[in-house]
């Protein structure tokens, strides 16, 4: 799924800049090292599509222990438990508004989370962490 993902990345930069594949700024083993980045979670779709902008503009590279500036996936599911858990303490509001069956609400505590770890918190760990912290469990 990554490699068709960063394909069409890749034919999408070659379409705008009318160029074909043999002048790629962005070569096969630095696309081979961002899919790596995405198989293993360190980073999303939504970073991976930040480091291939860096990457077809010369500003980075995607190595197997480092792939752009920052823009690494949080995984760490203390920090992410732990961010939650302010963003939960933080909004009572809401989160009785969920307990009571509100489930969109929901959105806007993943969207939180989102917002304050600037899109790198890991979604699914995001959303399995933040059902737990919101049922009490």
């Amino acid at each position: 799924m990554a490699a068709n993902w960063i394909g069409g990345e890749l034919m999408a930069a070659l379409n705008k800049t009318e160029g074909d594949i043999t002048h790629s700024p962005v070569s096969a083993p630095l696309l081979a090292g961002l899919i790596r980045r995405i198989q293993d979670n360190t980073l999303s779709g939504k970073l991976a599509k930040q480091v291939f902008e860096a990457m077809w503009n010369g500003e980075g590279r995607c190595r197997s222990d480092h792939c752009g500036e920052g823009l690494t996936q949080i995984t760490d599911s203390g920090a992410i438990e732990t961010l939650l858990a302010n963003i939960v303490a933080a909004n009572p509001e809401q989160v009785a508004q969920y307990r009571a069956g509100k489930d969109k609400v929901f959105g806007f505590f993943v969207g939180q989370a989102m917002k304050q770890s600037g899109g790198k918190a890991n979604p699914a760990q995001v959303n399995e962490i933040l059902k737990r912290l919101l049922l009490g469990d």
